[in-house]
């Protein structure tokens, strides 16, 4: 749910530009993100990084380094600082470098761009990542997004594959919602071949533009999905499967698209999901107390009709049930969300 209104406002729900950036450019695994600022930027999202990927059972450190700016360079300016940074980490050989700027370096005017664009023998990207005026959690990671958009390439070959673009890699049933996008394009026989930018390589980007069909995670990056489509020409579906609903919309959609007969897969997921359903009648007619303000969020329709179909009833004396910051994804998410609900309920 996003609920950024004005500046102050996305400040006080989303978090940091920096983070927002970082949740995707240390996805991209022979990288190495240099942060240009005071060490404390880098350490801060280090640590929630590093202790994410704990929860995800990913044991991959996050590839940063701070330049560590202090006292003197933010009075006499950190370029030269950057630049030393930039060929120490250049020294070691990664494939690639991105660039951040934060909100320190970006109000002593730090030229980084300018610093980025010497000769370091590798490609050094610069994405602007200051949040100081107002900039969020989603700024930096639609910044992040855009910037890598410019290095997608096509591979030379138009494949029947389809790419995944903008999961949330900080929330933690990331791998499981892949999982249930990953189903749902198996039941029409299509692959996924890059996900952007999840566990991906640098070289990932050539071919960028290859699939046959994009999927976005969430509405909010239909700017990623129109670039790549003037771009390449791919068509998008701007939105993982949320819900029921939303599953067999999806496998209608991308049916639709890449000129597949949907109708024996739909009806076979209707089953499956009446099937999962019936796993629950042992929930019929509970009183619960979900979060009234979340359930009452439209994006949150395809939970209430759930609750309808196993007529459970809202009531502030029932079991108090929590709800996920993102709605469910396909069946497989509504699977896991009843069986939270039924160990409260039962509890």
């Amino acid at each position: 749910m996003n609920s950024k209104n004005s500046p102050a406002g996305s400040l006080r729900y989303e978090g940091c530009t920096l983070t927002g950036a970082l949740s995707v450019l240390t996805q991209v695994r022979d990288a190495v993100t240099v942060v240009h600022g005071p060490s404390g930027c880098t350490h801060h999202n280090f640590s929630l990084l590093h202790a994410i990927a704990a929860e995800q059972d990913d044991c991959a450190l996050p590839p940063l380094v701070s330049t560590g700016l202090a006292e003197s360079e933010i009075i006499f300016g950190g370029e030269e600082m950057l630049a030393r940074t930039l060929q120490r980490v250049a020294d070691d050989g990664p494939a690639a470098i991105f660039v951040l700027s934060t909100c320190i370096t970006e109000t002593i005017g730090d030229d980084v761009c300018s610093v980025c664009a010497r000769d370091f023998g590798l490609p050094v990207i610069s994405v602007p990542t200051a949040g100081f005026l107002g900039g969020a959690f989603s700024d930096g990671l639609n910044a992040a997004l855009n910037t890598l958009v410019a290095l997608a390439g096509d591979g030379g070959v138009r494949e029947r594959t389809v790419t995944v673009i903008g999961e949330k890699n900080l929330e933690f049933e990331v791998e499981e919602n892949f999982a249930e996008v990953e189903r749902l394009l198996g039941l029409l026989g299509l692959r996924v071949g890059v996900r952007f930018v999840r566990k991906m390589r640098f070289a990932d980007f050539a071919r960028l533009g290859s699939g046959s069909l994009n999927i976005l995670r969430e509405p909010a990056l239909r700017p990623v999905g129109e670039a790549l489509k003037q771009r390449f020409g791919t068509p998008y579906i701007d939105s993982f499967p949320i819900g029921l609903e939303g599953g067999v919309a999806f496998l209608e959609g991308a049916a639709a698209i890449m000129g597949i007969d949907p109708e024996g897969v739909v009806e076979a997921e209707r089953v499956h999901q009446a099937e999962m359903l019936s796993s629950f009648a042992d929930l019929r007619g509970a009183a619960v107390s979900p979060d009234p303000l979340t359930l009452g969020s439209l994006e949150y329709a395809p939970v209430r009709r759930v609750m309808a179909a196993l007529d459970l009833r809202a009531d502030t004396g029932g079991a108090g049930l929590s709800l996920p910051y993102s709605p469910p994804v396909g069946t497989a998410g509504i699977r896991r969300l009843l069986h939270r609900w039924r160990r409260r309920i039962h509890a």
